[in-house]
């Protein structure tokens, strides 16, 4: 028995001797996975705006702008001639005309309303105030604005607008009807509206301050020049007679006459006529 404890305690000894092995601690590796976000940094990569072209329509002029280009010298010569206001002889025709597009302008080329009244020359009938009243008739519209400054200038109810002041357009307006040129108690209103809102008072301006016009007009006579010798050729049309041509151009009937070897007033449709200077 004590044999066996003796060997055991041998064996105990020889183990405790042998050669110790190194403890070898393994580290655990951090294996934790850091997650690296990449952000997608946009260059200032400006995509070239694509502008949309703006296209601006050019309106076409309106009825009233077409008349007042076409008549604006006409009403500046007879403020020239006549002292009354382009201004206000404009606004009459737009108003009493409808632009140049009323019965009695398209037909008639009477711009102004005016009535027979002892008119002997072509007339029209045409329902106003009552039915089918007499009205004036002309072969052009330029001897409707003629008439419509004589028409003022010679009956003595409008005598006293022409003592305002020619750039006076309201006093004008006021005047007209107060003389009875029109019933419809609006009427300077209307002619006052039509005036500041297209600027016809420029048209006073440029005459009493010899300002140049930008309006043009394309005339119906026929002009030749030939240096400073300047000839107005006419053509007849129905209605037409010496008188309503010499007050149209501003000239006498003897010297159209003399101008054109004429023996007699007798004219023929489409007979050309040479116009004195």
């Amino acid at each position: 028995m004590k044999f066996r404890y003796l060997i055991l305690l041998i064996a105990v000894l020889a183990m405790s001797c042998g050669p110790k092995k190194g403890i070898v601690t393994k580290k655990k590796r951090n294996s934790s996975n850091k997650t690296v976000v990449v952000k997608e940094t946009k260059e200032a990569e400006k995509k070239p705006e694509i502008s949309t072209p703006v296209i601006t329509e050019s309106k076409p002029p309106s009825s009233v702008e077409v008349y007042i280009s076409l008549y604006a010298e006409i009403a500046k010569d007879k403020m020239k001639t006549h002292k009354i206001p382009a201004s206000i002889t404009l606004a009459q025709g737009i108003l009493e005309s409808g632009s140049g597009k009323g019965r009695l302008a398209v037909k008639a080329n009477n711009h102004f309303g005016i009535k027979c009244h002892g008119w002997t020359g072509a007339k029209i009938y045409h329902d106003d105030d009552r039915s089918q009243e007499c009205f004036r008739k002309y072969p052009r519209a330029e001897m409707s604005y003629e008439d419509h400054s004589e028409f003022l200038t010679g009956r003595k109810r409008y005598a006293g607008l022409f003592d305002l002041k020619p750039d006076d357009y309201k006093s004008w307006a006021k005047g007209l009807r107060a003389a009875g040129y029109a019933t419809d108690r609006k009427y300077p209103e209307k002619l006052i509206s039509l005036i500041e809102r297209y600027k016809l008072y420029q048209y006073d301006d440029e005459v009493l301050n010899g300002a140049q016009s930008k309006s043009t007009r394309k005339s119906t006579t026929i002009i030749e020049g030939v240096k400073k010798n300047i000839s107005k050729k006419h053509l007849v049309v129905k209605g037409d007679t010496l008188y309503s041509l010499s007050r149209l151009y501003k000239t006498t009937v003897a010297e159209i006459k003399a101008t054109n070897n004429l023996k007699s007033n007798d004219l023929t449709i489409g007979q050309e006529l040479i116009i004195p200077n």
